[in-house]
């Protein structure tokens, strides 16, 4: 006989006690299917968890994925715009090459030998970087040539640099040179004797008169012709007062017969600066200066310095 179990129901409402009967074999199939459904649904429950889980990992990659291919265009972008700068470089480099060129076949200046290609013996400039690669295409090429072409851009900045150097250095010692070359009157006046042979007005022989001689009235200024260092103020004989100012690059010249010295000596002097007064100390037959130019001792023609 199978066995039963009986179920005794009460209700606190008054009601008559209910009586369920059940055989052991349905209890426990029942049982058995409960827990079965539970563990199936905490089964269930929990695929279901992992799976949304791997569905936000997944979103949270693809974020990341879309963010670096963001970054990677952008990068891209930089690249190529970094190719256009050395291509803009490269142009501005050429032109300035060709600008010194023309300098220095103005001022006639021969380039050094070592500078005389802009990239390198025997090198020519290289071709502008291709900009045009589409952002979804790899760049390590354009990488690849933009760092080659870097390493030229380097050698050609500093070559044009010592050409640079080069020129500036020639005009700069052109322009001490002009600055410190005699070429402008020492004071306005009469031109009373010239360069050259002549008769002497003291004792009407013929002698070589060594400068310049241009009379005026005795306290007007007289100025230094070029750039110098006065290397001598005082009396000379039948010169009188003087004042002999040293220009460098072997020019000197010699101011004489002079009323009052400004100057000292080993003080120096810009050209146009006032460094005496016209008088007739010494040997002469009124008030005026005599102004001399010596180039490497010897007394050379002073109307040949007077540009203006």
């Amino acid at each position: 006989m199978q066995r039963k179990i009986t179920f005794f129901m009460l209700s606190d409402s008054g009601s008559p006690i209910k009586q369920t009967t059940v055989s052991r074999t349905v209890l426990c199939f029942s049982c058995l299917f409960v827990a079965v459904s539970i563990i199936f649904f905490g089964f269930v429950m929990y695929d279901y968890c992992n799976v949304k889980l791997k569905l936000s990992n997944i979103r949270g990659v693809e974020s990341d994925i879309s963010e670096q291919f963001d970054t990677v265009i952008s990068q891209r972008k930089q690249i190529k715009n970094f190719a256009n700068e050395i291509n803009s470089l490269k142009s501005k480099l050429v032109g300035l090459n060709s600008f010194e060129k023309r300098l220095r076949i103005v001022a006639n200046i021969e380039k050094p030998a070592n500078q005389d290609n802009l990239f390198g013996i025997g090198g020519s400039m290289p071709d502008d970087l291709d900009t045009q690669i589409p952002l979804t295409d790899k760049h390590n090429s354009l990488v690849r040539e933009m760092h080659e072409q870097t390493k030229q851009l380097d050698l050609a900045s500093t070559s044009q640099k010592q050409g640079f150097e080069s020129l500036l250095k020639y005009l700069e010692d052109k322009q001490n040179l002009l600055a410190s070359t005699p070429a402008i009157r020492p004071l306005s006046g009469w031109t009373s004797s010239r360069f050259g042979y002549r008769v002497s007005p003291f004792t009407g022989l013929r002698e070589f008169h060594k400068g310049l001689d241009i009379a005026n009235r005795i306290g007007t200024p007289i100025i230094a012709t070029a750039d110098g260092v006065v290397t001598f103020v005082g009396k000379k004989g039948l010169l009188g007062k003087i004042i002999i100012i040293n220009h460098g690059h072997g020019m000197v010249t010699r101011y004489a017969h002079l009323q009052k010295t400004l100057k000292k000596r080993g003080e120096s002097v810009k050209r146009g600066d006032t460094i005496a007064l016209v008088g007739n100390s010494g040997r002469t037959t009124g008030a005026h200066l005599h102004y001399e130019v010596l180039l490497n001792g010897i007394p050379v023609n002073p109307e040949k310095y007077i540009l203006n």
